[in-house]
């Protein structure tokens, strides 16, 4: 008898309307349009603009998206995990907030926080739950309003950030598909080089830290850039190798959308073709915990039953892994 995997079954997202391309910042930062395509990949992002309206409404919205398409009725929906690494509020966890707000009150949820590996990490956490027996229908969402700490006058992080929301449906899967292997890891090396300084335990929000913007994302580009591609490429080339899969076995990689010299340094070492990595950081930019299930969004309608795939990502902390899964359903 197989024993009980679990298979993500739906999918859904929500992007903000409002479109910030490379062209606006050149107006707004010292860039072009041409530097932050070579070196990143980026050529827009979206950004929810509206006020007083944060991380859970965008959360809200994928959710919803997912519930209607796979008819899903929101009472059905055992435990909720929000990946997020910009939470609506500190201690009020957002995911109780968005699991009252979609319906789900038979639900328990709480935030997953992991930097830009949250949802990696999530879908860990997921399919334990899912395997363990206790529980059916586990609702990942991950989700960051990431224009909400960044410094728009620093042209070293506000090019690459986006906001965004994606959503998947784990359950129960007796056939074999699911997630198969997962290599997950932290290193505590990495928390100079990517970090906000204040507003938490060390350092409280005070009137000189606002002044010295230090509630906004910090990144040493070239270290995390180093980093990010040895361990990505390393743990992918690692779950392929410990599976016995083949670049031929492998029909898609979903990388984290970060950097797209990240993502070819992936896919080159796990020797994939571009045809299988799916990518859509040139529209959304790095949106963080949303960046993985906004690619399966994205790329769902070409996704068939049994296709081998491979996640990876990489975050502050440093958080990073890779996640082997087989895909349970034709869209």
């Amino acid at each position: 008898m197989a024993k009980t995997k679990a298979a993500i079954t739906a999918v859904g997202a929500y992007l903000p309307e409002y479109v910030l391309t490379n062209q606006i910042l050149e107006t707004m930062v010292d860039t072009t349009d041409e530097w932050i395509t070579t070196r990143t990949g980026i050529k827009e992002r979206r950004i929810l603009k509206e006020d007083g309206k944060g991380t859970s409404f965008m959360a809200i919205k994928a959710a919803e998206d997912l519930m209607a398409k796979k008819g899903l009725d929101p009472k059905d929906i055992d435990m909720i995990i929000m990946a997020t690494a910009t939470p609506d509020m500190p201690v009020a966890a957002t995911g109780a907030y968005v699991a009252s707000e979609i319906g789900a009150t038979n639900a328990f949820s709480y935030d997953l926080q992991a930097a830009c590996s949250s949802f990696l990490y999530g879908m860990s956490t997921s399919a334990s739950y899912i395997a363990s027996g206790r529980y059916r229908k586990v609702l990942l969402i991950g989700a960051d309003k990431m224009s909400s700490i960044i410094d728009y006058t620093d042209r070293t992080t506000c090019i690459i950030f986006g906001d965004g929301a994606g959503a998947v449906l784990f359950e129960a899967d007796e056939e074999g598909f699911g997630l198969q292997d997962e290599l997950l890891r932290s290193d505590g090396v990495g928390r100079q080089f990517l970090k906000i300084d204040a507003g938490g335990s060390m350092l409280p929000a005070s009137e000189d830290t606002v002044k010295n913007k230090q509630h906004f994302v910090f990144q040493d580009g070239k270290s995390v850039f180093k980093f990010a591609v040895s361990n990505m490429a390393d743990v992918s080339a690692k779950i392929m190798e410990r599976n016995k899969l083949t670049h031929e076995d492998v029909q898609w990689l979903v990388p984290h959308q970060a950097n797209k010299r990240i993502i070819d340094a992936t896919a080159r070492r796990m020797g994939l073709e571009e045809s299988k990595v799916m990518m859509n950081i040139h529209r959304y930019g790095n949106t963080t915990s949303a960046t993985l299930p906004l690619l399966l969004h994205d790329y769902e309608k070409q996704l068939k039953k049994g296709d081998n795939i491979v996640f990876a990502a990489f975050g502050g902390g440093f958080t990073w892994g890779s996640i082997y899964l087989k895909w349970a359903y034709n869209s």
